[in-house]
């Protein structure tokens, strides 16, 4: 199928590959033990509800208007999910929290320093979650790509068998196209949180897991 052609047919049954892992983002912060999250681009929520679901309480940042007001009515009078609309770095100053959770966020954020503030926000034994997305660069990133290629598609069919004239809620908030190469991202994340995980996933996106030390 030429190129073009499988465009049309993605959008025509559009699902979330960020919601795809969306329970391996959940596993990760329960098994931390933490209590309260930050959830950095909540978007309309589903995160956060995957979050309160397991027994978390989470405040979720949102700066895009529309879409935060859509995750504001969702857990309206929910005790233990608090949206903001505001962006990470109009967070509660100084707060910190047991987990951050960032899916297909740090791209629109400046790397570098973004994972130093968020070092800062963790509190002491806390976790880093984040899900994320990278420009692809060189043969290997393409070859890498393949499996998602062919597979996009059929889960498309799978879990929207029906055509769409537009993205679902959940998938109309603002995106930007992904700046720093994995090479990149694996750098600075070395250079600035020591002992993190990372890994390449499938349908272009990438893993990190990074645990702050328990002492200061």
């Amino acid at each position: 199928m030429p190129i073009s052609r499988l465009d049309r047919f993605n959008r025509r049954h559009p699902w979330s590959h960020n919601d795809h892992y969306g329970r391996w983002v959940v596993d990760r912060v329960v098994a931390s033990k933490a209590r309260t999250v930050l959830d950095i681009g909540c978007g309309t929520g589903n995160l956060a509800a995957r979050l309160r679901d397991r027994g978390l309480t989470v405040t979720a940042l949102e700066p895009d208007t529309a879409t935060a007001e859509i995750a504001a009515r969702r857990f309206a009078g929910d005790p233990a999910v608090r949206v903001v609309r505001a962006g990470f770095a109009e967070r509660e100053p100084g707060r910190r929290w047991d987990a951050v959770t960032l899916v297909a966020v740090l791209h629109h954020l400046p790397l570098a320093p973004t994972l130093r503030e968020v070092r800062e926000s963790l509190a002491p034994g806390g976790r880093l979650v984040v899900v994320g997305c990278f420009r692809a660069a060189g043969l290997v990133d393409g070859f890498a790509a393949l499996p998602a290629v062919a597979a996009n598609p059929v889960v498309g069919m799978m879990r929207h068998p029906a055509p769409a004239t537009a993205p679902p809620p959940h998938m109309s908030a603002p995106v930007a196209d992904p700046r720093e190469t994995l090479a990149e991202i694996r750098a600075a994340v070395a250079a600035e949180l020591p002992g993190a995980r990372i890994r390449r996933r499938l349908f272009w996106r990438y893993s990190l897991v990074y645990d702050a030390p328990a002492r200061e």
